[in-house]
């Protein structure tokens, strides 16, 4: 492309090529903006992926046909392309936080590792320049930090390691001496010297930095993570972009950059915390009423418990019904289920909408991505600004799989980890039906007070088998 715009309009090679960068990177804005609705997000993965072709292909023929590197990133091309299509059709909603997690971790490992290349290229040069210095170490420590984190994200969300916060002794103390000999190993390459060591040890020490970095910070808080290290991933990428003098990279980082950080604030500000309450308060630790049974209750408090039956009638006969998912939804792949329940409901004339809290679920936007797959109505999905009051004028609100997003502790006991967390009003509706497994708390591991109001009714077992014998007994009420 930039070879026809060179050859038909007189630009030099190198202005063609920043002039089809420049058309890839308005793709880029673009399909960012249509990503900020559900309506358009369909489209703006396409816009966008639009322009990273343009981008790719821009960079291939911008290389000498003689060079290694076309067959290096002809292969590099193929096989990303290979793993990105078939990981997304074939991973599970369940673990498409895990899927998001590690191929942000990819992308900032990437940048590392190429910041790392051209500084080593360049060192046979002499020819470094302070900037250049300075992005290559922004590059690797953001980078590297990225990759790391985003390694212990997945492996946490996957469920190879517990999900709870991994503290021990003095552990801000080490993280604080980690932090102290990366800022000196990167003011003597700015300032006083080169060496190619001291780049791999700053690589390896930014890794470390990386793990120790996450291992704190517990599930309830995921959704924050995810958000800030794909924010780092963008920051990493913008820098090698001023490592390798590429316009495309500079524009694309920002983007993800900026953006993924405003969304680490709105998350942060969903949750009621600050950023600095998220990385090292360790929210998530296991209360003592962890273990409680379906039947059970919490410090001598019973619960009342119901039938589908029963629940499908008071459901049926209902004016107004808000359906509150979480992510017990995703686990069980019951998405299908509440969908054809809402369509059950709606036939006999019952308005039915969707609550969707900013942290439901383990990453930003899991319930809409889940709800959509259903082919919910995007008018159906109502945000918490939007949505929160409306509970009250709700015949009954179905809770299924969320917790800690419909707990009151939030507001009312200031010693719980969750308190100042803006909160669903579920406890407003006319009657409350909560679905769960059993009492187990939520990712904060404290007891929902939700459970114990006298207009809450359990609906016990598997959210599938539940939404399944509920859509049954509306059908036939």
């Amino acid at each position: 492309m930039s070879s026809y715009i060179v050859a038909t309009s007189g630009l030099t090679q190198s202005e063609g090529v920043h002039l089809v960068y420049l058309v890839a990177s308005v793709l880029f804005i673009l399909g960012l903006k249509q990503l900020s609705s559900p309506k358009g997000a369909r489209k703006g993965n396409i816009t966008a992926a639009v322009g990273m072709i343009i981008a790719l292909i821009t960079g291939l023929i911008g290389l000498h046909p003689s060079s290694g590197r076309v067959i290096l990133m002809v292969v590099g091309v193929v096989i990303g392309l290979l793993v990105g299509t078939l990981s997304a059709r074939k991973v599970k909603m369940t673990a498409m936080p895990q899927m998001v997690a590690a191929f942000n971790g990819v992308g900032g490992g990437a940048a590392a590792l190429v910041s790392v290349e051209e500084y080593m290229r360049l060192v046979a040069h002499s020819s470094q320049g302070v900037v250049f210095v300075i992005t290559v170490v922004f590059s690797v420590v953001v980078g590297c930090i990225s990759f790391a984190g985003s390694v212990i994200a997945f492996t946490k969300l996957q469920e190879w390691m517990t999900g709870r916060p991994i503290t021990y002794p003095g552990q801000q103390a080490v993280n604080g001496v980690i932090v102290v000999a990366i800022l000196a190993i990167g003011i003597y390459l700015v300032g006083f010297g080169t060496s190619v060591a001291l780049v791999v040890i700053l690589l390896a020490i930014a890794l470390f930095l990386g793990v120790a970095f996450v291992l704190p910070i517990g599930g309830a808080d995921m959704p924050v993570v995810i958000s800030m290290l794909n924010a780092f991933t963008g920051l990493a990428v913008a820098a090698t972009g001023f490592v390798l003098g590429n316009t495309v990279l500079i524009v694309g980082g920002t983007l993800v950059g900026a953006s993924g950080t405003l969304l680490t604030k709105m998350m942060g500000d969903s949750m009621g915390r600050s950023l600095g309450n998220v990385l090292f308060a360790a929210v998530g630790k296991a209360a003592p009423g962890a273990g409680a049974s379906a039947a059970g209750s919490a410090e001598g408090r019973s619960v009342r418990s119901g039938t589908s039956d029963d629940i499908g009638v008071m459901l049926a006969y209902s004016q107004k019904v808000i359906i509150v998912p979480g992510y017990g939804l995703a686990v069980a792949q019951a998405q299908h289920v509440a969908k054809e329940l809402a369509s059950a409901l709606e036939k006999r004339g019952v308005d039915v909408a969707y609550a969707i809290h900013p942290v439901a679920g383990r990453m930003p936007g899991h319930m809409n991505v889940l709800l959509a797959e259903a082919d919910v109505p995007y008018e159906q999905l109502k945000e918490m600004d939007e949505i929160n009051d409306q509970f009250k004028l709700a015949d009954a609100v179905l809770i299924v799989g969320a917790n800690d997003v419909v707990n009151p502790a939030a507001r009312s006991d200031a010693s719980s980890p969750i308190y100042g967390m803006p909160i669903l009003n579920a406890d407003e509706a006319k009657n409350i039906i909560f679905m769960k497994r059993s009492m187990r708390p939520g990712f904060a591991g404290v007891d929902n007070e939700l459970m114990f109001d006298p207009k809450t009714i359990m609906l016990f077992g598997d959210a599938k088998d539940s939404l399944t014998k509920l859509v049954a007994s509306v059908k036939a009420a």
